[in-house]
């Protein structure tokens, strides 16, 4: 088990305005092995990616044990830091999503404000807050450290009108920050405009989601995003281009 204090202290460091983090989310242990051996920095999860290959649905389907074993399979296959995705911590206790996390060998995680116990609406923003403050704490009680990515879902759920949701994104960035978030993502924040706005304006590091159709990553570096990542996409390319191929052989077809 590497030393997880060192493991996340770099993590942190790698999130830099105008240089940021590239994240091309694992889903497995050999994903995760090949973003090692292409260069990259660190190692995220994607919750969607992961649950798929365990044969679950996104959306917090996946058994948590379920979940944080393939957490630590992952760790245990690379030597980078590995930061999970735990969605919105799958019902248990911040304390037990830190220790989970740290007993898996992850150095940071995302916790994202959906509230999937009640439908999938926005958890109040005070009450995640909290959440992020007691996660926080709960790691360093315990000798370790957690680099905590809090995701911020305004844009992927469309509550509210169109034009409040850049104030409200900003206004859980800041509440979430003075928690102790080491960084913020306002998932599904589409559009330069958008994105420029929430960079110029949110405190401290800011995590965009690389889109097919959104800016470059060497653009939203320009722009100042601290981490870069790619959530569910090489997962759903790596199934398509699977089917792909099976479909091939079942004709008949060299693949």
């Amino acid at each position: 088990m590497p030393d997880l204090r060192i493991h996340a202290a770099h993590l942190r460091s790698l999130h830099r305005r105008g240089d940021p983090l590239v994240l091309p989310n694992a889903w497995d242990a050999a994903s995760a092995q090949a973003v090692e051996r292409a260069g990259f920095a660190a190692v995220a999860t994607t919750s969607s990616g992961v649950a798929a290959s365990l044969g679950w649905a996104d959306g917090e389907q996946t058994p948590p044990d379920e979940m944080f074993w393939a957490i630590a399979r992952i760790a245990r296959a690379v030597t980078l830091p590995v930061t999970a995705d735990v969605e919105g911590g799958y019902g248990l206790e911040p304390e037990e999503v830190a220790q989970r996390l740290i007993d898996a060998g992850a150095a940071g995680c995302n916790l994202e404000d959906s509230d999937h116990r009640a439908g999938g609406g926005l958890l109040d923003p005070a009450l995640q807050a909290a959440r992020i403050a007691r996660l926080k704490r709960a790691a360093e009680a315990s000798g370790a450290d957690l680099v905590v990515n809090a995701r911020i879902d305004v844009f992927l759920r469309g509550e509210g009108e169109r034009a409040d949701r850049l104030e409200e994104a900003v206004r859980r960035a800041a509440l979430y920050v003075e928690a102790g978030a080491d960084c913020v993502f306002p998932i599904l924040a589409k559009g330069e405009a958008l994105i420029a706005a929430l960079l110029a304006t949110i405190p401290g590091p800011v995590n965009i989601l690389a889109l097919a159709a959104g800016p470059s990553v060497t653009r939203m570096a320009a722009l100042g995003a601290a981490r870069v990542s790619f959530g569910g996409r090489l997962a759903q390319l790596s199934r398509v281009d699977h089917e792909r191929r099976l479909a091939a052989i079942r004709g008949g077809e060299p693949v």
